[in-house]
C-alpha cells in the first residue's frame, strides 16, 4: 500500500499496512487510545501512517463521493450498570472495525421522546437504527434491528434470548437444591423481555412440577434502574407471610436489592433464603454474597445486533432475511444459592 495507490486507503488496508486490527486503528484515528490504554507507540505509529497515506482525506472523500455517513442510530430506554452498557459495548466493537460512528439516545420511556427520536435520527442521515429493549412503531426507511424486541415486524430483525432454556435452567437449578417454594419477581410491564420472560417461567415450572404460588408473585412498578425496587418487593414478599425459601429476580440489580431486604430483615443468603439473578452484569461477581445467575451473552447480542445492520445496510445477508436470531442462555453458579432449609424458610419467611 502506497500513497500513490489508484484505490483509496481504507481502514482495513492501514490495519494490514500495521499489522494491527481495525479496532485498534480506528479506535486511535478517532481519538479513542486513552480510553483503551493504546501504547503511546503503537498511537504514533498509526498516525504517522495515517498521514503518510492520507487517510483521514480519502476517508471523507469516500463519504462525500458514495454519498454516505456511516453512522448509524442507537435508541434505548437508559443508559445503566449492566444490561445497556454491555450491549453497546458489543455494537461498539464491531462498528469501530468497520469505521462507522454511532448516536445515542434515551427515551426514559416517554411516549413524546420515543416519537420523535426516530425522525431526529433520519434527519442526521443515520443509515440504520439499533432498538434496545424498546420498540419503534414507526414506518422507517432504513434497516433496522431490535435487542429483545419480541414484537415482530416486517423488515425488522430481531437478537432474541432463548428465554424457555433461561428458565428450565433457572428452575432446575432450585428444584435439583430442594427448593419448591418460590418468590418471584417479574420485571416491569414496559420492559419488552418481561412477558417473554414470565411465559417461560411458567412454562418450564409446570414441566419440572414446581407451583407458582400468586402470593409469591410480585412485579416491579418503579421505573429507577437502581436496586431500590428490588428491596421494595422484597420487603412486600417477607410482610406478606406466605413462607419461600428462594427468590427467582428479573435481572441482576433486582436481585441485589432482594438481597439487602433480606438481610435489612436478619435472613441470611444463602442459608435462610436462596436468590438467582439474571443477566450476570459485572456487579454480580463483586456482591456479597456473589450472585448465582441466568448469563445473557450481552456483548454478544451488541456485535449480533451490529453486524446484522451492517449485512443489512450493505445487503450481504443471505435472503429471505431471518425474523429473529436467539441467542443461549448460560447459568452461573455463585454463592447467593444453596440448598433449601424448609422448616427454617418457612419460620424466618414468617417473623
Amino acid at each position: 500500500m502506497t500513497k500513490s495507490s489508484a484505490r483509496p486507503t481504507t481502514l482495513k488496508e492501514l490495519a494490514r499496512h500495521l499489522d494491527l486490527s481495525p479496532a485498534t486503528v480506528s479506535r486511535i484515528v478517532n481519538g479513542h487510545a486513552a480510553k483503551y490504554r493504546i501504547a503511546e507507540e503503537t498511537q504514533k505509529r498509526v498516525l504517522e501512517a495515517a498521514a503518510a497515506h492520507g487517510y483521514s482525506a480519502n476517508a471523507v472523500a469516500r463519504s462525500l463521493r458514495e454519498k454516505r455517513t456511516y453512522t448509524i442510530g442507537v435508541i434505548l430506554p437508559e443508559i445503566s450498570e449492566g444490561y445497556s452498557t454491555a450491549v453497546l459495548s458489543g455494537i461498539e466493537d464491531e462498528l469501530l472495525k468497520d469505521g462507522f460512528f454511532y448516536f445515542v439516545v434515551s427515551h426514559r420511556h416517554r411516549a413524546d421522546l420515543l416519537e420523535i427520536y426516530p425522525g431526529m435520527m433520519l434527519s442526521r442521515s443515520v443509515e440504520g437504527i439499533i432498538a434496545i429493549d424498546t420498540f419503534i412503531e414507526q414506518d422507517l426507511r432504513v434497516p433496522q434491528v431490535a435487542v429483545s424486541g419480541h414484537r415482530h415486524r416486517e423488515g425488522v430483525i430481531n437478537i432474541e434470548l432463548d428465554h424457555n432454556m433461561a428458565a428450565e435452567l433457572a428452575l432446575s437449578h432450585l428444584k435439583a437444591h430442594g427448593h419448591r417454594q418460590i418468590a418471584f419477581i417479574k420485571g416491569q410491564a414496559f420492559s419488552s423481555d418481561t412477558n417473554p420472560r414470565w411465559s417461560a417461567i411458567v412454562k418450564a415450572a409446570k414441566r419440572l412440577g414446581i407451583e407458582v404460588n400468586p402470593k409469591l408473585v410480585v412485579q416491579l412498578q418503579s421505573e429507577d434502574s437502581g436496586p431500590g425496587p428490588g428491596t421494595d418487593v422484597t420487603r412486600q414478599l417477607l410482610q406478606s407471610g406466605v413462607p419461600f425459601t428462594a427468590i427467582f429476580a428479573y435481572n441482576d440489580v433486582t436481585a441485589i436489592g432482594a438481597i439487602l431486604a433480606l438481610r435489612e430483615a436478619g435472613l441470611r443468603v444463602p442459608r435462610d433464603v436462596s436468590v438467582l439473578g439474571f443477566d450476570d452484569v459485572p456487579s454480580a461477581l463483586t456482591n456479597n454474597p456473589p450472585l448465582t445467575t441466568i448469563r445473557q451473552p450481552l456483548r454478544s447480542m451488541g456485535h449480533a445486533a451490529a453486524s446484522t445492520l451492517l449485512g443489512l445496510i450493505r445487503d450481504t445477508l443471505p435472503h429471505p432475511w431471518p425474523q429473529s436470531i436467539t441467542v443461549q442462555p448460560e447459568l452461573v453458579v455463585r454463592k447467593s444459592t444453596g440448598h433449601a432449609h424448609a422448616e427454617e424458610g418457612h419460620r424466618t419467611a414468617n417473623e
